[in-house]
């Protein structure tokens, strides 16, 4: 069968389980999605966002289709990374009025349209895959309201808002969440903030749980409890290069380290800081002010691209190989202050930093 538009996908799956599902709702600041899901899924995910579960009316509905799958592949077209990058992650197929967006490892499949969202494929083996593609519909609707993406994390104490940037494996997660170890600040996001600008600039956050590496386990000890005994023993004998990359995930949820209301997904940003430090350099952390205008580099480690499931408002996707705008980002974060980190890495000297902030 020829796919041209969305109803052909839909011939070819059984929407049955999904809408007689019992629909949950997820609260993200301003933003109401709407979930349906048969179980066992329901309940993993319903587990999982249980810091943003609302209800009311939404704004859009995810449909999940655990096990179904197409009859026949279409002709994937491999969707452009971003530079530094490796490996295939992302496929893609345009219809005449969808997109269809395939993760090449997992096998899970979505569909995008105006009018339907949802995703099928190996769902329950690939819930994470599923809870990120629930968060790229909040990433979506901001940015077709006005909000730029940032490769973020932050935190706010309601009052200061301090999002942090950095090149992948820079230690943003490691110093966000010695920042939550203040008195008084709440986790906002880990990886994805969007941004909008006015007065005051308005920050906003995804639930997801920050995914972190050993390194950053073992260098904070209110985390040491993630890991049994004789992993922390095994990890902490380690050459301090191969702790820093080593890549083992784990699910950090905020609540059983930090204590409940210990979560704000929206908040007014008053700073930003880029890590621009190096595990060679002897010198002494720094943390300057500096004019964003005038540091591509540092804005280049702000933006991120929405990738191949965003639709804008008139229906047409983005399309591939196409890079932010950094005129966005820039108006966007007037009346931030934006500081550089520089130096050698010391999370200790740049704990003490956001400690001066919050209490300041």
């Amino acid at each position: 069968m020829t796919l041209t538009k969305a109803t052909d996908v839909l011939a070819q799956l059984d929407l049955s389980p999904a809408e007689e599902a019992d629909p949950f709702y997820l609260q993200v600041g301003p933003i109401t999605l709407k979930v349906l899901s048969p179980e066992p899924l329901r309940g993993a995910l319903v587990e999982y966002f249980a810091e943003a579960l609302g209800d009311g009316a939404a704004q859009l509905t995810v449909k999940l289709l655990p096990g179904q799958m197409l009859g026949v592949a279409p002709k994937w077209v491999e969707w452009a990374r971003e530079p530094g990058k490796a490996g295939r992650k992302d496929a893609i197929f345009d219809l005449n009025d969808a997109r269809l967006i395939h993760k090449v490892r997992t096998g899970v499949t979505f569909l995008q349209s105006q009018t339907e969202v949802l995703a099928f494929g190996p769902l329950m083996d690939n819930v994470s895959t599923v809870i990120n593609f629930i968060n790229t519909q909040v990433l979506n609707i901001c940015q077709r309201g006005g909000w730029q993406i940032c490769h973020a994390a932050a935190v706010t104490n309601g009052i200061r808002t301090l999002a942090i940037a950095g090149l992948s494996g820079g230690g943003k997660s490691t110093s966000i969440l010695r920042m939550m170890d203040l008195e008084g600040t709440r986790f906002v996001t880990n990886d994805r903030l969007m941004v909008r600008g006015g007065s005051p600039v308005e920050a906003l956050g995804i639930p997801k749980h920050p995914r972190i590496n050993p390194g950053t386990i073992v260098g904070n000890p209110r985390l040491h409890g993630m890991l049994s005994p004789a992993r922390h023993t095994e990890l902490r004998e380690m050459a301090p290069e191969a702790l820093w990359t080593l890549e083992e995930k784990y699910d950090l949820i905020i609540e059983d380290v930090y204590g409940p209301n210990r979560v704000q997904y929206a908040a007014p940003l008053t700073d930003f800081w880029v890590l621009n430090w190096s595990r060679q350099s002897n010198a002494p952390t720094r943390v300057t002010e500096v004019a964003l205008a005038d540091r591509p580099d540092l804005l280049g480690a702000i933006m991120k691209s929405p990738g191949p499931f965003y639709q804008f408002p008139d229906g047409q996707f983005l399309r591939n190989g196409i890079a932010p705008i950094p005129a966005a980002y820039l108006e966007a974060l007037q009346g931030v202050r934006v500081k550089e980190v520089s130096g050698g890495i010391d999370f200790d000297a740049l704990a003490e930093q956001g400690r001066v902030l919050f209490n300041g």
